[in-house]
């Protein structure tokens, strides 16, 4: 091989090896992986809205393309200003925000880049601003705000798919395009203002407590996206792991099924406006916050798995871990219908068979606990009260006899045998020692 052509060759494969890992730690807008995609495909995928370059041009997201557009035209008719302003300020962006993407991005020259960043982040940040307004004068219960109301508000069902579409881990632009224009849109405004729009706007998704909780000042310069300030509002109060935290992978044991729990003696209670991931175990009762299941939690929760497993600098995937959690406990249509009856499960999506399939299916994609397994402590000491003599006993007794009316009635039976036998052998006694009473 000539010499010249040798060294081109080394400078091709340098510049290969500065693409696939020279900006590594910037990455954090991926494709989902097939594990995860081939179990249920369409919970990584927009229903009506594309933003970002992953899912433009598809023929069923058309319809939201128009009202992006409306929505930029309202925001320069407010702040009386030219596109030009925010197609200057994402020029500067472009490359920083291009690098964020883990998929190539060559296909968009560098203005349909930029106007995507424009058009997808300015109707972001209107759709907030918008909706932070009827929710101000819902409360305030102002007879105007119907009259004031943009028409897509007017259609639920769109607000809802909304909701939905602008969490998903595909579908996201960087999170410093979306400061940098809401800076631009309303100068007054801190990041934190906006922040509390978003996570406002996407409370009706959380399938348990998270509306309340507030990010750290210290997180707010590195929150990567929606999904991402999301994953930290819902995980804000957890616990972080401890060196004595990491369980044995040799020794650690999954807990009981929720049935299989009762029948070890286990009591369970249901904890209102708690943090979703504290579980409290003690004195055999185990203490779990409510989770509500509609139609889109499905989605919700393998989004945030999704974006646990793709992100190497997570410290520790608390989402995964409370889902290997409730998938130990819920193994059974039985198991859903005892955690409903406590009011640990709220659910809204049809019969307890569905809710039952959907933690199955949810869990085939989580390997196993992680290193840093959140709940190895509580497992432990689940296992160690449900392994206990007596417990395994009343466990063994109860899966035998108390499944079954028949079951219960030979119970009965014998009980009853037994306590005629006693009633006799009693007078026996009693005509024995006072044979004068006994007549």
């Amino acid at each position: 091989m000539p010499v010249g052509q040798g060294a081109d060759l080394s400078i091709a494969i340098d510049q290969m090896l500065k693409n696939a890992v020279g900006s590594k730690s910037e990455v954090c807008i991926f494709k989902v992986h097939n594990v995860l995609r081939n179990i249920n495909a369409k919970a990584y995928e927009p229903q009506i809205i594309a933003i970002g370059p992953y899912h433009r041009n598809k023929s069923h997201l058309e319809m939201m393309e128009k009202h992006k557009l409306e929505f930029l035209h309202s925001l320069l008719q407010r702040r009386k200003e030219s596109v030009s302003k925010y197609v200057s300020a994402m020029k500067l962006l472009e490359e920083k925000a291009r690098r964020c993407y883990a998929e190539a991005t060559d296909h968009l020259s560098p203005d349909e880049f930029v106007k995507m960043m424009v058009v997808d982040g300015c109707f972001i940040i209107e759709l907030l601003v918008k909706f932070t307004v009827l929710k101000c004068s819902q409360k305030n219960n102002d007879p105007l705000q119907k009259v004031e109301m943009d028409p897509l508000f007017r259609m639920e069902w769109i607000m809802s798919f909304l909701q939905r579409d602008l969490m998903l881990f595909e579908n996201q632009l960087p999170f410093f395009v979306l400061s940098k224009l809401y800076e631009m849109i309303d100068p007054s405004g801190h990041q934190r203002i906006f922040i509390q729009k978003a996570l406002e706007f996407f409370n009706d998704l959380f399938p348990g407590y998270g509306k309340n909780s507030r990010i750290e000042a210290s997180q707010d310069n590195n929150i990567k996206h929606l999904l991402d300030l999301i994953h930290r509002n819902w995980s804000s109060l957890k616990l972080e792991p401890k060196a004595d935290f990491t369980c044995n992978m040799e020794n650690l044991k999954c807990i009981g099924s929720s049935t299989e729990l009762a029948e070890a003696g286990i009591r369970f209670e249901k904890i209102d406006d708690e943090v979703s991931f504290d579980i409290v175990f003690q004195d055999g009762l185990l203490q779990i916050p409510v989770i509500t299941i509609e139609d889109r939690t499905e989605c919700f929760l393998r989004n945030l798995i999704a974006y646990e497993q793709h992100c190497w600098d997570t410290h520790f995937n608390i989402v995964i871990d409370y889902m290997t959690f409730l998938g130990c406990l819920i193994k059974s249509v039985e198991d859903v219908k005892k955690l409903s009856r406590h009011g640990i499960l709220r659910s809204f999506v049809g019969d307890n068979e569905a809710v039952c399939k959907m933690f199955s299916t949810m869990n085939n994609c989580i390997v196993g606990p992680s290193s840093n397994f959140h709940y190895a402590h509580l497992f432990n000491k689940v296992n160690s009260h449900c392994d206990r003599r007596l417990n395994k006993w009343m466990a063994s007794f109860r899966r035998k006899y108390m499944h079954s009316p028949w079951g219960v009635i030979s119970i009965l039976a014998a009980s009853t045998l037994l306590l005629l036998a006693l009633l006799q052998v009693i007078f026996q006694i009693v005509a024995w020692k006072y044979p004068i009473a006994a007549t």
